[in-house]
C-alpha cells in the first residue's frame, strides 16, 4: 500500500528535525543532574558552574540572525546538518575535557551546533505543510523535542551509575553525528522562495508588534529554561531538603509536564487560531500563571511543591504560543528572521538568568554545601519584578484601550435642521463606494 504524502512528509521531514530538536533539549537541560558530577570532578564552583552552563544559551543567541537568515537562504536541511555536526565535535570535546576553559569551549561549540534545531524544524513545518496545521505541528514537534528534557533525567541518572558523564558525552557525540547524516540524506530538498527587497531584518525589528511581544515572552520562557536547566536542583536540594532521589523524581516530573505542556498549547493555540481569538491571550494567561507560581516560591507559600514547578516547566514550552503570534504577525519567507529575532531575546534573557542567579548566590555562604533560602528568594525574585514589568509594557496598549472606551458619553444636545445636513453631508463624504462585482458581491 502506497504511502500518503502527509505521512511520507512527517516521516522524512518532520521526525528527523524533531530528531534534533530532542538532541538540543537534552543538551540544554543535562546540566542539572550532571552539575555535581562536574562539580566534583573538576573543581567548579557555582559561579563557574552558571557561565558553564549559560553559555549555552548565550553562543545560541548570538547565533540566531544569522541562522535565520542562513535558514531563509539555504533552507533547514543544509542548515541543520552543518550544525549538527559541530555540535557532535563539541560533545567529543566535553567528554575528554580536564580543564574549565576546554568544558567551556566545548560547551559552547554544542550552543552554536543545535542552535538552528528550533528554528530549522520551523522552518521545515511551514515549507512542507499547509499553513493551517502549522501551529499544532509547532507543539508536536517541542513536545517531541522536550522529551530530551525527560532523557536527562532518570534515564541519565541511571547511565551515569554505570558508566559515567564521560562516555554518556561520547555516546551524545555520536547520536548526534548520526542524526546530522539523517537529516542531510532523509530530508528532501525545498526550492526556498527569494525574499522580497522590503522583506528584511529590518522588517522584523521595525514592527511595533514584535517590541510588543518579545520582553514579555522572553523574561518568562527564558527564565523558565534557566530555572529547569539549572537552578531547580540547588533549590530543590538546598530549600526544600531533597536527597538525590526525590531530586531525580521530581526533575521527571517536570520534564514529563513540559513534553504534556508543548502538546496541550499545540493543540489550544490551533483550537482558538480557527475560532478567530489572538494567540497573545494564550500567552498572558501563562505568564500571569508562572509569575504567581515564582511568587508562590519564593514567598514559601504552603502548596505542593511540584504544583508550583510543573508550572515552571510548562512555561517553557510557550514558545508555542510566541511563535505562532510571530507567524501572524510575518509573511513566511521572514519566517526564518523572525523565529531568530524572537530566539535571540528567548535565549539571550536565559543566559542573563542563569549566569546572573549564580552571581547572586556566590554572595552567600554555603553552611554544609547549602545556600540559604533567602539567596534563593532575592536571586529569583529580581527575575519575577523584570517579568512584571515586562508584562506591564505588553499591557499599556490594551489599558489604554480600556481608558478610552470607559471615558464618560457625552449629553445630546439638539441641533437645528442646518447643523443635522452639514452632519449628514459629512458622513456621506467620508464614504468609500465600492463597485459590485457579477454576481452582486462587494
Amino acid at each position: 500500500m502506497q504511502i500518503s504524502t502527509a505521512w511520507r512528509r512527517i516521516a522524512f521531514v518532520f521526525l528527523p528535525f524533531a530528531a534534533g530538536y530532542y538532541l538540543s533539549y537534552l543538551f540544554r537541560t543535562i546540566n542539572a543532574l550532571i552539575a555535581g558530577h562536574l562539580s566534583s570532578d573538576t573543581g567548579l564552583g557555582t559561579a563557574d558552574l552558571g557561565l558553564l552552563t549559560s553559555v549555552y544559551f548565550l553562543v545560541f543567541a548570538a547565533a540566531q540572525i544569522p541562522i535565520g537568515v542562513l535558514l531563509d537562504r539555504f533552507g533547514p536541511r543544509r542548515v541543520q546538518s552543518v550544525l549538527l555536526l559541530l555540535a557532535a565535535a563539541g560533545a567529543g570535546l566535553f567528554a575528554v575535557s580536564t580543564s574549565f576553559l576546554s568544558l567551556l569551549i566545548a560547551r559552547a561549540m554544542i550552543g552554536l551546533g543545535v542552535a538552528a534545531a528550533l528554528t530549522a524544524g520551523l522552518k521545515s513545518i511551514i515549507l512542507w505543510f499547509p499553513r493551517e496545521r502549522v501551529t499544532l505541528l509547532n507543539g508536536y514537534m517541542i513536545m517531541l523535542g522536550s522529551l530530551g528534557a525527560v532523557t536527562a533525567t532518570t534515564p541519565v541518572e541511571h547511565l551515569l551509575a554505570w558508566m559515567g558523564w564521560r562516555p554518556l558525552f561520547e555516546i551524545l557525540a555520536a547520536a548526534t553525528g548520526v542524526t546530522a547524516i539523517l537529516i542531510y540524506v532523509v530530508v528532501p530538498e525545498r526550492p526556498i522562495v527569494p525574499s522580497t527587497a522590503h522583506a528584511t531584518l529590518g522588517s522584523v525589528f521595525g514592527d511595533r508588534r514584535f517590541w510588543r511581544i518579545a520582553p514579555l515572552s522572553a523574561t518568562c520562557i527564558g527564565s523558565a529554561w534557566s530555572l529547569q536547566g539549572l537552578w531547580a536542583s540547588p533549590w530543590l536540594t538546598d530549600v526544600e531538603g531533597l536527597d538525590r532521589a526525590g531530586l531525580v523524581r521530581q526533575l521527571l516530573t517536570m520534564s514529563i509536564v513540559l513534553s504534556c505542556g508543548a502538546w496541550f498549547f499545540g493543540t489550544t493555540v490551533h483550537y482558538i487560531k480557527r475560532r478567530g481569538i489572538g494567540t497573545e491571550t494564550i500567552l498572558v494567561m501563562v505568564s500571569v500563571l508562572f509569575v504567581a507560581a515564582e511568587l508562590a516560591l519564593i514567598l514559601r507559600a504552603p502548596l505542593p511543591s511540584i504544583v508550583l514547578w510543573s508550572v515552571v516547566a510548562i512555561v517553557g514550552t510557550a514558545t508555542v504560543a510566541s511563535f505562532a503570534v510571530i507567524a501572524d504577525y510575518f509573511p513566511p519567507e521572514l519566517a526564518g528572521r523572525a523565529n531568530g529575532a524572537l530566539n535571540v531575546l528567548h535565549f539571550g534573557w536565559a543566559f542573563l538568568a542563569q549566569f546572573g542567579t549564580g552571581l547572586i548566590l556566590e554572595q552567600w555562604s554555603a553552611n554544609g554545601g547549602h545556600r540559604p533560602v533567602q539567596a534563593y528568594q532575592v536571586a529569583f525574585g529580581l527575575n519575577v519584578a523584570l517579568q512584571i514589568a515586562a508584562l506591564l509594557w505588553f499591557a499599556l496598549p490594551w489599558a489604554g484601550y480600556l481608558a478610552s472606551r470607559m471615558r464618560p458619553i457625552p449629553f445630546l444636545v439638539p441641533a437645528d435642521v442646518f447643523d443635522l445636513v452639514v452632519s449628514v453631508s459629512s458622513y456621506e463624504d467620508s464614504l468609500i463606494l465600492l463597485p459590485a462585482d457579477d454576481d452582486a458581491e462587494w
